[in-house]
């Protein structure tokens, strides 16, 4: 399935309507944001947007221009994401946390929408903004707050290889499959993590080891209920060897065949004691996480609880 490209432009408004309509965009598109024009009636905008897998990619075009986001903007979201400003023309100057930092074309920055935070654009700019969950990027050795609002170059080490990786995705996100377009918000979200631990100091194999745990963990979420989820299946879609797989789960004591199986489990034992499922059948719950047949997952099942899904529903069921 292809992932076609939103477009919004000022231009099919009058020029009194343009900042209104921007301002609406914007709050769509990239979140709760206050936005003015430093009272320039010639105001003039453009995005284009896509969704990489939970990874949101914008272009904006536009004229000079300021966003904030307060306190007030922030108790009103639902979720939290991180973003990432890649600056392709233009500078502007992003501040969060008591820092500040000023970008040039080449150059990309990272910041915490559930902090306020404020961007201004003297001039006119090209930008592009890409929003992930912020649950994709663990604090695993590192702390997100102190990593904030920094300049990343464009032009050397992993953070050229993160700057391109973005630039690319936006490029040929209209021509991406579904699976193609998870994959890439996979290497996105693993580069800009590794950019940040660069910056942190932790050069490490320990380092990139965790970030490949974390990024096999998130495919098996995704693709669990898949009958078709193996070990090789993970490794190609994470362009990695088994052997990479092998020694980034290492540290949990499991196979990666027996976490696949005690997360399916997990997800079949909180439906089990679900009210909402009480109509479907064991085996309905437990071929949609993907166990091939009944009889198999009985016996695993029972190995790991002590009981049959079915006494397991019934004492979990039954009135206290």
């Amino acid at each position: 399935m292809a992932h076609p490209l939103t477009e919004v432009s000022t231009d099919t408004v009058a020029p009194r309507d343009r900042l209104h309509l921007w301002g609406d965009a914007v709050w769509r598109l990239i979140g709760g944001l206050e936005s003015d024009a430093f009272g320039d009636e010639a105001f003039a905008g453009h995005i284009t947007s896509g969704q990489a897998g939970y990874v949101n990619l914008c272009q904006l075009d536009v004229s000079r221009h300021r966003v904030v986001r307060t306190p007030s903007l922030i108790r009103g979201s639902d979720r939290a994401y991180i973003k990432v400003v890649a600056q392709l023309e233009g500078r502007a100057c992003f501040e969060q946390n008591g820092r500040q930092v000023w970008l040039s074309p080449g150059e990309w920055s990272v910041y915490d929408t559930t902090r306020a935070y404020a961007v201004s654009n003297p001039d006119a700019v090209r930008q592009m903004v890409l929003m992930i969950p912020k649950e994709h990027l663990p604090e695993r050795r590192m702390r997100l707050d102190d990593l904030m609002v920094q300049r990343f170059s464009g032009t050397t080490g992993v953070s050229r290889l993160a700057w391109d990786t973005m630039r690319a995705a936006f490029t040929e996100l209209p021509t991406m499959s579904d699976a193609a377009a998870d994959g890439v918000a996979d290497v996105i979200t693993h580069l800009v993590q590794l950019s940040l631990l660069e910056r942190n100091g932790q050069h490490s194999a320990m380092s990139q080891r965790e970030a490949l745990r974390d990024r096999i963990g998130q495919y098996i979420d995704r693709h669990l209920a898949d009958p078709d989820l193996s070990i090789d299946r993970i490794a190609q879609a994470l362009n990695c060897s088994r052997r990479h797989l092998y020694n980034a789960m290492s540290d949990d004591g499991d196979t990666l065949a027996a976490t696949i199986q005690r997360r399916r489990l997990e997800a079949c034992l909180r439906e089990l004691c679900h009210p909402a499922h009480t109509h479907r059948s064991v085996t309905d719950i437990a071929l949609a996480w993907g166990f091939r047949n009944s009889g198999h997952f009985s016996r695993v099942f029972k190995a790991h609880t002590g009981c049959s899904p079915s006494e397991y529903r019934a004492r979990a069921t039954q009135p206290h």
